[in-house]
């Protein structure tokens, strides 16, 4: 019997698996990848933003419903806290203009080798290619390329993930293991497919900048992308989920001035001017900004309302696994607040395969990672208060 076998390699695992080494624990983390922390380092491809500065409220309140559920773990292990883990595994960070917060050298590669490095320090020891099957009594069973394997551990922590991007090991088969506690999982900061008519095919791949968008009542500045397939990028990620729960997108497209505004300037233009004209002229759109008004607004009675409030059409998520992230996952009234499995005493869970969601921005890697932390320290409490086990026994 070991003292803690961590079922997941990624953020929210790694960490448990830190803290409950760190009390002198015997660890084992096993994933089903060749490697551990696939995600993670996708993640850092674009630069790997570990949180985003701001204040704790405001910083909260992005993970929606759910805020109330996390706030332990994110008020013990928030925004600040994750700067100084990242500074203690000697990776400078720095503070973007719009708060977010990454390593200077922009990867996760080098956090993650040296965050590797302090777990080898700490003895833990890492299993990779050990799919989780499920349990069998108190063995948790594992298909491994050795066949199956047993660990009966004194406490498991799971940090399964969620749903989307299976080739890097997210892929929620899981949750089939244990579907009387699970939401079922949604995609989350996910692009919408927009049947676009021909005269956009010009504007694929350019970045809508300087917007203004709402859905349901959240709202975002962030730009987006046109695509072939429809809009993808940060500003539609941070609205996503209220779209895809069926709230439409409505766009401003001059943000720094008023209906009256527009008005004006569009009255004081020359009187032979074209609308086009006086869009590019007059009002400085772009070319992108300008197809979009033909594509949504052409027509409008009130061509200045329009222009503050760009309709879209109702638009379906592109399919979960390509999502950035997903919803669903074993819900917050199957746990306890320490994240222990009311129907397993000793199982803890953290990371994505939660139920909760959050957009880009620093908002997902944190939530990993304080989960992985909380659950992580509600583990080793309970493993101060066991016997002593007799023997380390894996099969």
């Amino acid at each position: 019997m070991i003292d803690a076998l961590i079922i997941g390699g990624g953020p929210a695992g790694l960490m448990a698996a830190e803290v409950i080494a760190a009390g002198g624990h015997s660890v084992v983390v096993a994933d089903r990848m060749p490697t551990v922390g696939r995600k993670f380092l996708m993640a850092g491809k674009s630069g790997l933003n570990l949180t985003k500065d701001e204040p704790a409220d405001a910083f909260r309140a992005w993970y929606g419903a759910a805020r109330f559920a996390l706030a332990p773990a994110l008020t013990d292990f928030g925004p600040e806290a994750v700067q100084g883990w990242a500074k203690a595994l000697g990776q400078e960070v720095f503070t973007g203009s719009t708060g977010r917060v990454f390593p200077k050298v922009m990867k996760a590669s080098p956090l993650l080798r040296a965050w590797m490095g302090r777990l080898a320090d700490q003895d833990v020891e890492v299993r990779t290619r050990w799919r989780w099957t499920g349990w069998d009594g108190p063995s948790a069973v594992f298909d491994t390329p050795d066949g199956e394997k047993r660990i009966v551990a004194r406490v498991t922590v799971l940090a399964l993930g969620g749903a989307s991007w299976a080739r890097l090991g997210s892929d929620g088969v899981w949750a089939g293991v244990m579907p009387q506690v699970m939401t079922p999982f949604q995609p989350a900061n996910v692009g919408f497919e927009v049947p676009w008519s021909p005269h956009m095919t010009a504007h694929f791949g350019a970045a809508v900048k300087g917007c203004h968008l709402t859905a349901g009542g959240v709202q975002s500045r962030g730009e987006f992308v046109i695509s072939k397939r429809g809009i993808e990028g940060g500003g539609i990620y941070a609205v996503s989920a209220a779209m895809r729960d069926g709230s439409p997108l409505v766009v401003d497209l001059l943000p720094h001035m008023t209906v009256d505004d527009i008005r004006t300037r569009l009255a004081s233009g020359k009187s032979k001017q074209s609308l086009a004209n006086a869009m590019r002229k007059t009002l400085k759109l772009d070319g992108v900004k300008r197809a979009l008004f033909n594509e949504f607004g052409r027509g409008a009675q009130d061509i200045a309302a329009t222009l503050k409030a760009l309709p879209f059409p109702p638009l379906a998520p592109r399919p979960m696994d390509e999502a950035i992230s997903t919803a669903g996952g074993v819900r917050f009234d199957a746990l306890t607040d320490d994240l222990e499995l009311r129907d397993r005493a000793g199982v803890f869970c953290a990371g994505e395969m939660l139920d909760w969601e959050a957009p880009t921005g620093g908002y997902l890697i944190t939530g990993c990672l304080a989960t992985g932390r909380h659950a992580g320290q509600a583990a080793l409490r309970r493993l101060q208060t066991l016997p002593a086990p007799r023997a380390h026994q894996t099969s």
